[in-house]
C-alpha cells in the first residue's frame, strides 16, 4: 500500500534515551503509526458523518426510536474514544517467535484500514492475550514484547522484553534495566487512577479473562491491583461474553464510597467501555444519601441479618388480607353484590412475584371483571370501570384491605411500633425489640438501607404503579380513538372493498396503536436485573447488604473483590463459606499476592500492625523499594511535613488521614481511614493512628491508612514515645 506522508515524529525521546531513537529500533513503529494516524483520521471523519446523519434522521417511534438512540450512543462512544487517545490507542506490539509475520500491535480498541489490514487488535481479544499473559516460563509464542509510554500524543519511552534469542534479531529490541511496569509503579499519583492497561501483569490478566459463570473472588492484600483487575474485568466481560451484553442486563460495578468512584471514573472509558453502571450501596436506595452510620453496634448487628430482611415479607403480608364480609356496590346500572368469596378470588388473582403496589391493579381488574359479569346488562366497559372507580365504598374497602404502601413508611413503622416489630420478627427478645425502637421513623442509618431496599423491591414504587395505570389508560383511550377513526374510514367506503377493508382486522387495529410512544412508567437504572455484578471492597458487606445485590443479579454471576484482612468487623470465615451462606453456590477464589504499589519500607511497618489482630492476614510481598524510610514524628510537624513535600514536588498528590481539622486542597486530601480505602497517594501522613480504635477495626484502619502510600509514609503521634501499633 502507499504510505501517507509521515506526521511529526511519534517518538519524543529525551537526550538520555538517544540510543533508543536508533531508526533500526523504531523504524517499523514509525511507519505503523503513520498508517494508524491516517486510518484514525479517516475513521473519525466517517464516524462524524454517520453520527450527523443519524441525528438528522427522523426519530421514529417505539423500537425504531430505541434502535436509533442505541446507534447514536454506540457511534458517539466510539468517536469519543478515537478523539480522546489518537495514536496512543496503541499499547504496544508483539513479535511472533516463529517468524511467520509482522509485529502485531495491541490497542485499546481494534482498528482496521480501508484495505482490511488489521492495524490494532483490541486488548480484550484472544489475539491480544499474549501481550499481557506471556512470561519467560511461558512465552506463548512470542519472541519479544514492546510497551509504550505516551505523553501528549508522543512516545516518551518504550521497553522491550525478549523471550527468545531470535527476539534480538530482525525486529531489534531496546533492552532496559527498568521495565515499563516497574517504572510506572513509582510515578506520581493524581486525583484520578492512572492508566495501567499497558502494564497489566500475567497474574492479573488471568483473573481479568476468567469466565463469568458463578462467583469469582479476587482476594488480595493492599497494592495487588484488585481494583485494577475489577475495572478491567468489567470491560473485558462486556466485550468477550455475549451473555452479558447491554441488552441482556449489562454489568454493575459497586464501589465502597463516592470518593472511590470519583477516583476510578476515567478508567472504564479509557478501556473502550462506557456501558458499565457504577454506584455505591447507598446509591441503590433513595434514602442512602442522608443515612448515617448506626451508632450502636448491637443494633447494626441485628439489622444486618438475613432474618431481618425476611421480616419484610411478613410486614407486607400484614397488609394483604381480603375483607371477610361482603358488600353491595351501587352503579348507575343497578346494585351488584360482592361477597367475601369474591374478595378472596380477586386477591388470589395477584400474580406471584408482582410487587404489592402493582398487584393491587391486578386485584382491581379482577374485581371489575367479577362485577361486570354480574351486572346483567350491556354496559360499555370503560364507563363501567370509571363508575366503579368513583365508588368510595368499594375503593375504600380495597384500600383498607390492600393499601398502597411506601417502603419508608413500612420500615419506619418497624422501629416505632413495637407490636408490629414483634409480629414481623417474633425471634427478637423483648430487650432486642426495645433496643431497635427509636422516636423518629425516618432517622435513617446505613443499617436501614438493605431493609428499605427489600421493602421497595417487595412493594414496588406507588408512583411507578400509578404511572403504569395511566399508561394503560392512555393505551386504552388511544385504541378507542383509533377504533372510531377506523369505523369512520370504513363507513366512507360504500363498496366495502379494497385496502380499506384491511382495517377491520384485529392485528392491524392493534398495530396502529404504538404503546411505546405514549407516556410510560419510568424505571430505576440501578434496579436491575444485571447480567453481572462486580463488587469491590466486598469484605465489608453484611449479609443484608449482599441481599441487595443478589436481588439485582438473578444469574448469580459475580466478581467479588476484597481482602479478608481489611474487614473492619472481622472476617473469620473463608470466602466460599461467606458467599455460600448469603446465596452464591458456585464460588472460585483467585489470590493475588504481589504488592505492586506499596514499597517495602512501608509494608515492613504495616505488616506487624495487621498481624497482631489478624494473624492469618494475606500480606502481599512488595516488588520494589522506594529508598525512603518511614518517618515517625509528632503532630506538631504536620504543617511542616505537608508544606515541605509540596515545595519539593511539583506533581503528585498527598493525603492526611486522621485529622478532621486539617483542610484539604487540590493536592492534599484530608480523609478518614474508611474513606481512604481503595485510594492511593504519593505521600500519606497518619495523624494519631493510636486513636483509630481498638481491636480488629482499629488495626484494620491503621493498616489500610498506612498502605495507601506509594512513595512516602509519615506517622505523627502526640509524643515521640507513642507509636501506631
Amino acid at each position: 500500500m502507499t504510505l501517507p506522508s509521515l506526521p511529526a515524529p511519534a517518538f519524543a525521546l529525551p537526550e538520555r534515551l538517544a540510543a533508543k531513537a536508533d531508526p533500526r529500533l523504531i523504524g517499523d513503529d514509525e511507519r505503523h503509526f503513520a498508517d494508524v494516524a491516517a486510518t484514525l483520521e479517516q475513521a473519525i471523519a466517517e464516524l462524524s458523518g454517520r453520527l450527523d446523519a443519524e441525528r438528522r434522521a427522523p426519530g421514529g417511534v417505539g423500537r425504531e426510536a430505541m434502535e436509533r438512540d442505541l446507534e447514536i450512543h454506540r457511534l458517539s462512544a466510539r468517536l469519543r474514544a478515537l478523539r480522546r487517545f489518537g495514536l496512543d490507542l496503541c499499547l504496544g506490539r508483539m513479535v511472533p517467535a516463529d517468524g511467520s509475520g509482522e509485529p502485531l500491535y495491541v490497542g485499546r480498541l481494534g482498528l482496521t484500514d480501508s484495505s482490511g489490514r488489521r492495524l490494532l487488535v483490541d486488548w480484550r481479544s484472544p489475539a491480544a492475550e499474549p501481550f499481557f499473559a506471556a512470561t519467560h516460563a511461558n512465552p506463548m509464542g512470542l519472541a519479544s514484547r514492546r510497551r509504550y509510554r505516551w505523553t501528549a500524543g508522543r512516545v516518551g519511552d518504550y521497553w522491550d522484553e525478549v523471550f527468545t534469542a531470535d527476539g534480538l534479531g530482525e525486529h531489534r529490541a531496546a533492552l532496559d534495566d527498568q521495565s515499563a511496569f516497574v517504572a510506572g509503579l513509582g510515578a506520581n499519583r493524581s486525583s484520578r487512577m492512572r492508566d495501567v492497561l499497558a502494564t497489566i501483569q500475567a497474574d492479573q490478566d488471568a483473573v481479568i479473562r476468567a469466565g463469568s459463570r458463578g462467583a469469582l473472588v479476587v482476594d488480595g492484600g493492599p497494592g495487588t491491583g484488585k481494583t485494577v483487575v475489577a475495572l478491567h474485568r468489567s470491560a473485558y466481560l462486556l466485550y468477550a461474553d455475549p451473555r452479558l451484553g447491554h441488552r441482556r442486563g449489562g454489568v454493575l460495578f459497586v464501589g465502597p464510597h463516592q470518593p472511590y468512584l470519583n477516583y476510578v471514573a476515567d478508567v472504564l472509558p479509557g478501556l473502550g467501555e462506557e456501558g458499565v453502571r457504577t454506584c455505591t450501596l447507598r446509591d441503590l436506595v433513595a434514602e442512602g444519601a442522608r443515612a448515617v452510620p448506626e451508632a450502636d453496634p448491637e443494633v447494626a448487628r441485628l439489622k444486618a441479618s438475613v432474618e431481618m430482611v425476611r421480616a419484610i415479607e411478613k410486614a407486607v403480608r400484614f397488609y394483604e388480607s381480603p375483607p371477610t364480609e361482603g358488600m353491595t356496590v351501587t352503579t348507575p346500572w343497578g346494585q351488584v353484590p360482592l361477597t367475601a368469596a369474591d374478595w378472596a378470588e380477586a386477591f388470589d388473582a395477584a400474580e406471584p412475584g408482582t410487587p404489592h403496589n402493582e398487584a393491587r391493579e391486578q386485584i382491581w381488574d379482577e374485581l371489575v371483571a367479577v362485577l361486570e359479569d354480574r351486572i346483567g346488562a350491556e354496559v360499555p366497559s370503560r364507563l363501567f370501570r370509571r363508575a366503579l372507580a368513583h365508588d368510595d365504598g368499594l375503593t375504600g374497602a380495597l384500600s383498607a384491605a390492600w393499601p398502597m404502601i411506601e417502603a419508608a413508611d413500612l420500615v419506619g413503622d418497624l422501629w416505632t411500633v413495637p407490636a408490629y416489630l414483634r409480629l414481623c420478627a417474633p425471634w427478637l427478645s423483648p430487650d432486642e425489640v426495645r433496643l431497635l425502637r427509636r422516636e423518629r421513623p425516618d432517622a435513617w442509618t446505613v443499617s436501614d438501607l438493605p431493609l428499605l431496599d427489600a421493602a421497595r423491591q417487595r412493594l414496588g414504587d406507588p408512583a411507578t404503579a400509578r404511572r403504569k395505570r395511566r399508561h394503560r389508560a392512555s393505551v386504552a383511550a388511544e385504541r378507542e380513538r383509533m377504533a372510531g377513526v377506523i369505523e369512520s374510514v370504513v363507513a366512507a367506503d360504500p363498496d366495502g372493498e379494497g385496502a380499506v377493508t384491511m382495517l377491520l382486522g384485529d392485528d392491524l387495529r392493534e398495530s396502529l396503536v404504538d404503546g411505546s410512544a405514549l407516556p410510560s412508567a419510568g424505571t430505576d437504572p440501578l434496579a436491575g436485573p444485571f447480567a453481572h455484578v462486580v463488587v469491590d471492597e466486598a469484605q465489608e458487606l453484611t449479609d443484608a447488604e449482599w441481599r441487595m445485590l443478589l436481588l439485582r443479579c438473578p444469574s448469580r454471576s459475580f466478581t467479588v473483590v476484597g481482602d479478608r484482612a481489611q474487614a473492619r468487623g472481622g472476617f473469620t470465615e473463608s470466602w466460599p463459606e461467606r458467599l455460600r451462606r448469603v446465596g452464591l453456590d458456585r464460588v472460585e477464589v483467585a489470590s493475588l499476592s504481589i504488592n505492586y504499589r506499596t514499597p517495602e519500607e512501608v509494608m515492613a511497618e504495616a505488616e506487624p500492625v495487621i498481624r497482631a489482630a489478624v494473624p492469618d492476614a494475606n500480606v502481599p510481598v512488595s516488588v520494589r523499594r522506594s529508598g525512603v524510610p518511614v518517618h515517625h514524628g509528632t503532630v506538631a510537624e504536620l504543617r511542616g511535613v505537608v508544606e515541605g513535600w509540596l515545595a519539593a514536588h511539583e506533581e503528585g498528590i498527598a493525603c492526611v488521614i486522621g485529622d478532621p481539622a486539617f483542610r484539604g486542597t487540590s493536592r492534599v486530601r484530608s480523609l478518614t481511614p474508611e474513606l481512604a480505602k481503595g485510594l492511593e497517594f504519593d505521600l500519606v501522613v497518619l495523624v494519631r493512628p493510636e486513636r483509630f480504635g481498638e481491636g480488629v477495626a482499629g488495626a484494620v484502619d491503621r493498616y489500610v491508612a498506612m498502605t495507601r502510600a506509594t512513595q512516602r509514609l509519615v506517622v505523627l503521634t502526640d509524643d515521640d514515645g507513642a507509636r501506631a501499633a
